[in-house]
Formats: structure tokens, sequence, C-alpha cells
């Protein structure tokens, strides 16, 4: 009998796929960012977005995002004043121009082609800044808290699925162009056929009233917010503690980018093999995602015990690779490179392949890890998709910093070693906010600078 009564209740536990529930949801906002930040991320991994010179590109990503670092923190009251629908078609549909400012600079390789591709650069950080709000707002609400690190994991996968497969398109339609300094105008149409069809499906997207777990219970109640109170919120974040906290870690998070994909795959290997080294570097990014999502849900009964064991994880992972990094760096720098590796070119291809994939794998754990931090700070729709918005915000003010010094063709070397830094500086202030996190927060009030003192005061009082 009590197996009997067991098994019936974890038949109701398990989720069903309703088109309202979580489940469901949090997959659409997966595809959303399969087809449009998924084939953003393809097209940057190749190193100077698929052209021959990279300063196009590193003065593309630093208007974009300088834009994105202020429409992130404005993105999640944005997301509150408008819903789901709007801010994520509206965000999403500067994607396809992005893409479409390549395409024309791969015929105007002059001002007119730098000036569209830094000004398309500006909108896409526009638009992103309130994607990436809605879509944190919609991965860290909607799951039971049971189960936030696996729907982290099951968005995280769907994202990067995206990703990698659009390494294909770079690879498959230049395959037959080893000598080729940039990607065809086939490559940048592929992908622009892709991201128009993920910002249509933005639509589909319910409000988040209308979603309802498996438990009955309902996302949120219908709170409509005014440009006052998100404005006021939105300044208060920069006054929470543990959300001050969490700067490094948003710095950190998006800060490689410009050395992976610039200083290194862009100057060690030829365009097709660009493309190959992103179906894997993507692909190791659904993996780590799925790895640490499970492990975050269920290494411990305790979630505090689960976020330390998933720092742990993190930071000994991040210490190997960024190592192994620094070893394969000291072999050559921006003024002195070797020649450039296909993925043919046997046993000397094998050992940067696997750095580059391990460089994927820490990514998407290290993202993971924080996205499941702010998760469990509080269950509230509505400060989450602001948390959303800091974490973007501080992310994208970093990136901008990021491409600019390798604009500035600041030595690779030094780059490296900014990155493994910051990695470095997060893993305690993680472990800062790691101890005051409860097993549960249904029912707390959202996280504000006024609740975060009297919880350090209470912490205090019980120790």
């Amino acid at each position: 009998m009590g197996v009997a009564v067991a098994a019936e209740s974890e038949k109701r536990a398990a989720p069903r796929l309703r088109y309202n529930s979580p489940l469901v949801q949090v997959i659409l906002i997966g595809f959303v960012c399969f087809c449009c930040p998924g084939m953003f991320n393809a097209l940057n991994s190749m190193g100077g977005g698929g052209q021959v010179s990279k300063t196009a590109s590193n003065n593309a990503n630093t208007a974009l995002y300088a834009t994105f670092a202020v429409f992130g923190v404005l993105g999640g009251g944005i997301y509150n004043l408008l819903g789901p629908r709007f801010t994520l078609l509206f965000g999403s549909s500067f994607y396809v121009l992005f893409a479409g400012s390549y395409l024309f600079y791969n015929h105007h390789q002059d001002a007119k082609g730098d000036a569209f591709n830094i000004t398309a650069g500006a909108l896409l950080g526009m638009g992103a800044g309130l994607l990436w709000a809605g879509q944190g707002a919609i991965m860290m609400s909607y799951p039971p808290e049971r189960l936030k690190g696996r729907y982290i994991s099951i968005f995280w996968s769907i994202f990067n699925l995206g990703a990698m497969i659009g390494g294909f398109l770079p690879f498959g339609l230049n395959y037959n162009r080893p000598n080729a300094q940039s990607v065809n105008d086939a490559t940048y149409i592929g992908f622009m056929v892709i991201m128009s069809f993920g910002s249509l499906l933005t639509l589909a997207l319910l409000t988040p009233d209308r979603v309802v777990r498996d438990d009955g219970s309902r996302v949120t109640a219908i709170r409509y917010s005014n440009p006052f109170t998100e404005g006021w919120e939105i300044l208060k974040l920069f006054l929470t503690p543990k959300l001050l906290l969490l700067a490094p870690a948003c710095v950190a998070s998006n800060f490689f980018y410009t050395y992976q994909f610039n200083g290194f795959n862009a100057s060690l290997f030829n365009v097709r093999t660009r493309g190959f080294n992103g179906v894997f570097y993507w692909g190791a990014q659904m993996l780590g995602a799925t790895v640490l999502g499970f492990l975050l849900d269920a290494c411990h009964p305790r979630r505090k015990v689960r976020g330390f064991v998933g720092i742990a994880v993190v930071a000994v992972f991040g210490m190997v690779t960024w190592g192994g990094g620094l070893a394969k760096q000291l072999e050559y720098s921006r003024y002195d490179l070797p020649p450039e590796l296909d993925f043919k070119s046997g046993p000397e291809y094998a050992g940067p392949f696997i750095l580059f994939v391990c460089y994927g794998l820490l990514d998407a754990m290290y993202q993971t890890l924080c996205y499941w931090t702010m998760g469990a700070l509080t269950d509230d729709a509505l400060a989450l998709s602001r948390y959303a918005g800091f974490y973007k915000g501080v992310q994208s003010a970093g990136a901008a910093v990021a491409w600019q010094l390798d604009a500035h063709k600041v030595r690779f070397l030094v780059q490296l070693l900014v990155n493994w830094g910051l990695l470095v500086l997060s893993i305690p202030l993680l472990m800062l906010i790691m101890k005051d996190v409860k097993d549960s927060c249904a029912g707390d009030a959202p996280l504000t600078a006024e609740s975060s003192a009297k919880d350090g005061e209470t912490a205090k009082e019980t120790v």
C-alpha cells in the first residue's frame, strides 16, 4: 500500500507537458533563444563575426554590450510593464538586423559598412537586454523550487543546441573554401532566416498569470507595475548586498568570450574549422548545464549544501581549464601566430580543440550556477525579472570592456589572466551569498537592501 501511495505521489509530482505548464513555457523560451541568441553565438564564436578583420566585429560588439548594459538593467522593469510577448518580440527582432549588417559588410568593407555594423550592434544591445531579462524571469520563477536546476539545464541545453547547429552553417557552407578569409553570403542569410522564425515564436508564450504548476499553484498573481515603481526597484538593486556580491560573477560570465573567440579560435584555426569548433563548444555547454543543473537539484537534501557543492565543482574545473589555457597561450602571441590549424591537421589539432571544448563546458557550468543562485534568493517573478536584468546588465558592461581590450590590441596573455582573476575573485563572493540561502523561499518577500541587512543580523544571532 505504502509503495502504491508513493508511486502515485511521484506520478502527481512529475512535470506534465501541458501548454500552460512551466516546463512547456521554459522549452518555448529555450527555442526562442535557440533561434536568436543561439545563432548569434554561433556567428560570434567564429571570431570577427566570420570576417577577415576583427576590428569591425570588435567595435560592433562594444556598441552592442554598451547598450546591453543599460537595457539589461532596465529590461526587467520593461518586462514587468509590457509582459512577455511584446517585450520578447521587440527584443528578438534586432538579431536579424545584426546578422544582416555582416551580410552588408561582406560587400561594403568601408566606412559605410562599419557604420551599419556598429549601429546594428547598438540596436541589438537594446533588444538583447529586453530578451534576456524576460528569459531570466521565465526560467527562474516558473519552475517549482525542487526543479529549478533542471529547468535551467533544459533551457541552457536547448539554447546551446541552437549555437551548436548554427556552427554547422559556416562549417558546411564554407567546407570547400579552406583558404577563405571570411564566410560567404549564404551563411549570413541562413542565420537571418532562423533568427526571424525565433522572433515570431515569442508570440506563442503565455503571460505569467496563465501558467499553472502541476500542484495547481499559479506562477504569479496578476500585479501590474508602473514606471515609477520599476525605476525605484531597479535603483534599489544597486544597494542590495547579495546582488553586489554577485557583480564580479556577472562580469566574469561573459568577459571570456572575446579572448576565447578572437584570441583563441580565430587566431589558431582557419574559417571552416572555427565553425566546426563552435559545434563542439556549444555542444559541451549542453553537457555542462545538464550535469551541474541536476547536481544543484539532487546531490543533497539541503539547498545551501547543494550550492556549495556546485561552487566547488565550478572552482576546481575553472582552475584546471584556465591553467591549461595559460600553458597553450605561452606558445604564441598576438604578433607571433602559428600557422592556422585545420580540423584535418591531426594530433596538433587535438589539444587546442579539447581546450576550446573545456572553455564551453566551463561557460555553461558557471552561468548555470549564477542563475541557480539568483533563483534561490526568491520565487517572485517580478523580482526575478529585475535580478535577471541586473545580471545581464552588469555582465554586458564587462563584455563591452573586454571587446575594447581586444580592439586596442591588448596582449592575449593579459586577457587570459584577467579572465582567470575574475573567476578567482568571484568564487569566495558566491560562497558568501550561499551561506544565507534557505531551503525554501516560498512566501518570502523579494530580496531588498533592507531585507539583506536583516538576514545578515538574523544569521549572526543564529550563529
